[in-house]
């Protein structure tokens, strides 16, 4: 009897941040029946010190099957650290590889995709880059690197080479896709690209009751703050929210940026006694947003953000909860607007403020509009139908690395 194909997926996000939980975890749990699943991540060391919640995860990632290679991230110095950790993690995946026969190498953006190079060309595996967003974009939009300097260089020529590599392709939106047809050293040789957006568990992001707790207007963020979510933008609008609701609330579920938080408003001026702010485990957060009148993804709009699917969009629908968003990010003002569960801004100018906060407040408080937003989280981001998106590419894959292998027999 034929086992099951091994594949080894490579993520630089840590298994322990709600990110590798929500985007990799989740998937790999599904797959593992049909698959061997083997995993790299990189963890931080603030949640590697954390031993409990270290080895529990450990127990249950081995419970669903999936056999995990934690290793170190190393942050500083920013491209010296980078380096170490992506040769530390070809080595270990090489090593994989060769030892279990892997079939599919699945990697998650770029730096796990160089990883992925040598397994690719010293072994018969087959490459899929899940490529996630333009990552040497994001980091001269983000102000990280120079525009056009070295390292900027070096990444999209590394770039090229995944693409040229790769098997398969997965993008985030289609947006990003139309970009990607257009690269001219990609005419004639474009490999199979699939669109699977940032799904969300749906059993587990669903309305906790049949309606609201009746109670003042509550603007809600999830997630971290970083380079791109506007922050300040954010907080003008909720100073708006309350202009129009002397009551209303914001709560913010964020891990460890709280300080940025209380700066920001208290630059707006805004009543500090407002705002709450928690932090929560991924498994708490659907029970936080379910306190929530509305939710928010405002992000730097920029070249680069054409490839983003915000993951807290998906788990704030299915909660029932209408978003406010932004023009210029992926496809998420189309989601919005098409599928009448959100408002997004345009130009962040006062008028444009306050048209869309008018606008959420009407759409949060329309019949129906719960139910909406659920219907359009199952339609557009579904966890099981991301999975089965994946165990697809997998068939064709494996199938395709076997018809390789057994010809060089």
């Amino acid at each position: 009897m034929v086992g099951k194909p091994a594949v080894l997926y490579i993520s630089y996000d840590g298994m322990l941040e709600p990110l590798g939980q929500s985007q990799v975890l989740a998937y790999l749990g599904k797959l593992a029946s049909d698959y061997r699943i083997f995993l790299i991540s990189f963890e931080k060391k603030e949640d590697r010190n954390n031993t409990s919640k270290f080895e529990s995860l450990k127990g249950e990632i081995a419970a669903a099957g999936i056999d995990w290679t934690p290793l170190p991230y190393h942050k500083t110095p920013s491209a010296p650290a980078t380096a170490y950790d992506i040769i530390c993690g070809a080595l270990m995946a090489l090593w994989i590889a060769l030892r279990e026969n892997i079939a599919v190498v699945h990697t998650r953006s770029y730096p796990p995709a160089l990883m992925a190079m040598p397994v690719k060309w010293l072994t018969r595996a087959k490459f899929l880059f899940d490529m996630r967003g333009f990552w040497a974009d994001e980091r001269v939009d983000g102000g990280l690197w120079p525009a056009n300097g070295a390292l900027y260089r070096v990444t999209k020529f590394l770039e090229r080479m995944f693409f040229r590599n790769a098997d398969h392709v997965v993008t985030l939106t289609h947006a990003s896709a139309r970009e990607i047809a257009t690269f001219p050293y990609l005419a004639g040789r474009m490999p199979p690209m699939s669109v699977i957006t940032t799904c969300a568990d749906l059993d587990r992001f669903a309305p906790l009751q049949a309606s609201p707790t009746p109670g003042p207007f509550t603007l809600g963020y999830v997630g971290s703050l970083g380079t791109w979510y506007l922050l300040d933008e954010l907080m003008a609008c909720f100073k708006l929210v309350v202009e129009y609701e002397p009551d209303a609330q914001m709560l913010v579920i964020n891990r460890n940026e709280h300080k940025l938080v209380i700066e920001s408003a208290t630059r707006l001026g805004i009543d500090l006694t407002k705002i709450r702010i928690a932090a929560a485990e991924h498994r708490e957060v659907p029970m936080h947003i379910a306190g929530m009148s509305a939710g928010a993804a405002i992000i730097k709009p920029a070249y680069s953000k054409m490839s983003s699917a915000p993951t807290k969009i998906a788990e704030y629908l299915g909660c029932g909860i209408p978003c406010l968003g932004n023009t210029g990010v992926g496809d998420v003002a189309e989601i919005l607007i098409d599928n009448g569960v959100g408002v997004a801004l345009t130009d962040f100018s006062d008028a444009d403020r306050r048209t869309a906060v008018q606008r959420l407040l009407a759409l949060a408080r329309e019949p129906g509009i719960r139910q909406r937003c659920v219907d359009a989280a199952h339609r557009l981001f579904s966890l099981s139908d991301g999975v089965e998106s994946y165990r697809a590419i997998y068939q064709d894959l494996t199938q395709a690395q076997r018809s390789t292998t057994d010809m060089q027999k």
